[in-house]
This record gives C-alpha cells, structure tokens and sequence, in this order.
C-alpha cells in the first residue's frame, strides 16, 4: 500500500459488525486445506515436471479464494494450461473443476479423520464480541463453512454465514472481490463502514480494503505480518485474544 492509499481506520470500539472469514481466523482448518492442496498438487505438478508445490504456493496463489480460483491460479504460476470444466466434473478429470473437486475430496478425508476445534484465543475474542453486543458473521471462500463450523461445535453463535455455496447461488464474486464481505453487512441492514472485517489472507484483507469497511484485522498464521498490511490490514495480530481489552472498551459505550 503506498502512502496515498493510508487511511484511517475507525476504532473497534466504534463497530456494529465482526465479519469473520474461517479458515485460520476462527479454527485452524487452514491447516486442513493446506494438507489437503498438498495432497493434490505435489503429486500433480511432479507429473508435469515443473516446479515442486511449496508451502507458499499456498499462501501466495490458493489462501482466501474459492477452489476453483486457487486452482487457476496455481496452474497459471506453472504454466499449466487445462480445460475450465464444469462444477459437476468428477475428481478423476485433469480440468480446473476436477483438480478443484479432488481438493474437496482430501480436505473431507482429512476433516473427517482429524476434526477440528477453534482456536481458543478466537472462540474467547468471539465470545466476548457477542457479549459486547456486536453482530458476528462468517464469510468464507469455503463451500465447507458449515460442516467445519459444525465440527468446531460453534454454528449456532453466527445468524449470517456467507459460504461459497451461498456466492455460487447468488453470484457472488469471490475474494479478493469484497462482495461477500458487502453481502453479509447487508444481511445486518449495516453499512460496510460500521463493519469489521476479520482476516488471515492476503486475498481476504484485500477484500476488506476494496470494499471501504470501518476497520480491516489481519490475523497472521504464516502470510505474514507485512504483506497483510501491504493487501489492506489496517493492524495485524498474531491472537485475537490480543483485542480483548478493545472489546472492553466497546462494551463500554455501547451500554453507556
């Protein structure tokens, strides 16, 4: 970001809204997906004979965004050109759709078998959010959201959630795009600017900066805390549990 783009972020204490993405924000299902890209793609791009998958292939072209486009995106980094395919295609088939398929497949095994819990910091940060008075929502890239907020035993704390079921249905552009984030602010009859968006990716902090909400949090869980707050964060943690005495505050005046 350079100085031209600085802006001054609106206090905790002066939002209605937390919009929190999933994966690595509120549960370390990160973990899960990037098990599960793995799993996927070091057997397939050693087929192709490029460059081996790392970890930062990861964070750099798949965190944050719907299968299908992390897909694309790492495909396009190695020069793999395949077939787009269609949403319905088996996992078995080499099209963008089929990759982004066989992904799901490992990152149900994987679920299934390992579970999954929130981070603690988190489920303390989400708590004390709701007991502050805010509203909360997931809005997550993951057409998965609700079978992992199930898993982590915390579905009922959130009235919105904004999956990648519910961008598909509803044609809903996907991260670095803010409008997942904008719908689920509407959903609250809120303005993005009286909204937190809440972030562990660059695509989804980015989002938060697009989109002109009141305040953009970037939780670091290995994307870094600079190229978070080059994309759009205005501030970055490495707990939420760090922004408890923020919440605190906010509680405060709201019941002033």
């Amino acid at each position: 970001m350079t100085s031209s783009d600085r802006r001054t972020p609106a206090p905790l204490a002066d939002q209605r809204a937390l919009l929190f993405d999933l994966d690595g924000v509120l549960t370390p299902t990160a973990e899960v997906h990037m098990r599960a890209w793995s799993r996927l793609f070091t057997p397939y791009l050693e087929h192709h004979g490029v460059a081996p998958y790392t970890e930062q292939d990861y964070f750099a072209y798949v965190d944050g965004k719907p299968r299908y486009d992390g897909v694309r995106s790492l495909l396009q980094a190695r020069g793999i050109d395949v077939p787009e395919g269609t949403p319905d295609d088996d996992p078995t088939l080499d099209t963008v759709c089929g990759l982004g398929n066989r992904k799901n497949a490992e990152f149900t095994a994987e679920l299934q078998e390992h579970g999954v819990s929130p981070y603690p910091g988190s489920l303390r940060f989400l708590t004390a959010a709701i007991d502050a008075g805010y509203e909360v929502a997931v809005v997550s890239s993951s057409a998965n959201a609700k079978q992992v907020l199930r898993t982590a035993g915390i579905i009922d704390r959130f009235d919105v959630i904004v999956d990648g079921a519910v961008a598909r249905a509803d044609g809903l552009a996907g991260k670095p795009a803010p409008d997942t984030y904008l719908d689920a602010a509407t959903r609250f009859g809120l303005t993005a600017a009286e909204c937190v968006v809440v972030e562990d990716a660059t695509s989804g902090v980015e989002a938060g900066r697009n989109g002109a909400f009141g305040l953009v949090i970037g939780v670091d869980r290995g994307a870094g805390a600079d190229a978070l707050r080059e994309h759009g964060a205005d501030l970055v943690v490495t707990d939420l549990a760090d922004l408890l005495s923020d919440l605190s505050a906010a509680d405060s005046g709201k019941t002033a």
